[in-house]
């Protein structure tokens, strides 16, 4: 029962990661009949894209924090009623400022969700399934992006954009409803396991204890390698929300596709971007199982990966075509994906269980400014220049120097200077980078 509570606790964070950008994406797939109903240009439209992370970066940090000292069942109970609500609440935003009021709350109801689902990882799972774990919780982030397009799109053509808003948030405030009652913040707390099995789960977990001397959270945020992991982060993500923001835009100005035929097309990258995230903490798991270096088998596939989706980004900016265009971006979106869980097992690898939800949150919040600045920039580069060929291109560059980033600053234990007695047994293979 043990091991199938907590697969099933993965399940609901599953879910929960698809209804995130089911809400998420359908702002996108809806813009250029909300750009129409607004009298909004692209221009506009790129900072309405940017405002959702205004509110989500910070949050992205503050939520961490709570799911520290709150508990992660609370922070995701509050965090997605807010959410469901304000992207319910977009049906009735009749002008720029509306709009942008809207999709900041909205940002800020959606910002806990990763560091919070990392810190139910944390507490549910022993290191060697971690990696798994968050590969599986953030799958359902790409499937519910794909479903975005025919869902939305279906609505909006039969009933009206702001209709699909409406129901899209009700999805969200029934998964509430099963968290609520589903959900703890640690397996000995569930009341479907007996006596046995706590004991039994808390054997599996267990860990020996952590030195008594915590470091302070501002130690860890000063670190080359925690840094070099959030700049990473934002090159990933810069990926993620040009594409998020602009594809399905992209397909209907620039290549002429009908509504509901990019609702179709705009699926395919998300679904092969799902292969992606699976694939990515199996696959890092596996390479850490075998070599036993944690820290070398997240490196190696966030390097690697993140280096092919940037290329693959950047020519698809080149190419011409729809077929050509979405096939290079599937390609970009797998790779991209093959990250996703890297940035989160580097943390549970080097911070002490105590700081993971603050530590994942920082790194959240600097990787998600890239959600203020690809979508506006973007907007402007095709107002001034026309074109979305520059976007295309300036999105593989920024995520190119992410790679290279941690390639250099991510340090393995051979290539640092300094060993410091590690803040608990099970990370002596991690190495802090000397300050």
């Amino acid at each position: 029962m043990g091991a199938r509570l907590r697969w099933f606790i993965v399940f609901l964070l599953f879910l929960g990661g698809g209804i995130s950008y089911l809400d998420r994406a359908a702002l996108s797939i809806a813009a250029p009949l909300i750009a129409d109903d607004l009298d909004l240009d692209p221009a506009r439209l790129g900072i309405v894209f940017s405002s959702f992370f205004f509110g989500y970066a910070l949050f992205c940090f503050v939520g961490g924090w709570a799911s520290d000292r709150f508990g992660p069942k609370n922070v995701f109970t509050l965090a997605m009623t807010v959410w469901s609500v304000f992207c319910g609440l977009t049906a009735v935003a009749t002008s720029l400022a509306v709009l942008l009021v809207v999709r900041v709350v909205f940002g800020m109801g959606e910002g806990p969700f990763s560091a919070t689902a990392n810190k139910v990882v944390s507490n549910w799972f022993p290191r060697r399934e971690q990696a798994t774990a968050v590969g599986l919780a953030n799958a359902g982030q790409p499937i519910g992006a794909a479903l975005a397009g025919p869902v939305v799109g279906t609505i909006a053509v039969l009933a009206g954009w702001r209709i699909s808003f409406v129901v899209i948030a009700g999805i969200g405030l029934v998964w509430v409803v099963a968290w609520a009652l589903l959900a703890t913040d640690r397996p000995e707390q569930h009341r479907w396991l007996g006596k046995v099995e706590r004991e039994e789960m808390e054997q599996e977990r267990a860990k020996p204890p952590a030195v008594t001397a915590r470091l302070p959270l501002s130690a860890y945020l000063r670190r080359p390698a925690i840094l070099a992991t959030a700049f990473a982060f934002f090159g990933y993500a810069y990926i993620l929300y040009f594409f998020l923001s602009w594809f399905p835009t992209y397909l209907v100005k620039a290549q002429g596709l009908s509504i509901g035929t990019m609702g179709v097309v705009n699926a395919i990258p998300w679904v092969i971007g799902c292969i992606g995230m699976v694939l990515g903490g199996f696959v890092c798991d596996r390479i850490y199982q075998r070599t036993g270096r944690a820290l070398f088998a997240r490196k190696l596939i966030l390097v690697g990966s993140l280096a092919i989706a940037a290329v693959c980004v950047a020519l698809a900016g080149i190419v011409t075509g729809v077929a050509g265009v979405v096939a290079l971006m599937a390609v970009s979106v797998f790779f991209m994906y093959l990250t996703a869980n890297t940035y989160w097992a580097i943390i549970l690898d080097t911070v002490e269980e105590g700081r993971v939800g603050s530590v994942g949150g920082f790194v959240h919040l600097i990787a998600n400014l890239a959600g203020i600045v690809a979508p506006s920039v973007t907007g402007f580069i095709v107002e001034w220049s026309g074109s979305f060929a520059g976007a295309f291109v300036l999105t593989g560059a920024i995520a190119i120097v992410g790679a290279l980033s941690v390639a250099v600053f991510v340090r393995s234990p051979a290539a640092a200077v300094e060993a410091p007695t590690p803040l608990h047994p099970s990370l002596a293979g991690v190495v802090t980078p000397r300050r």
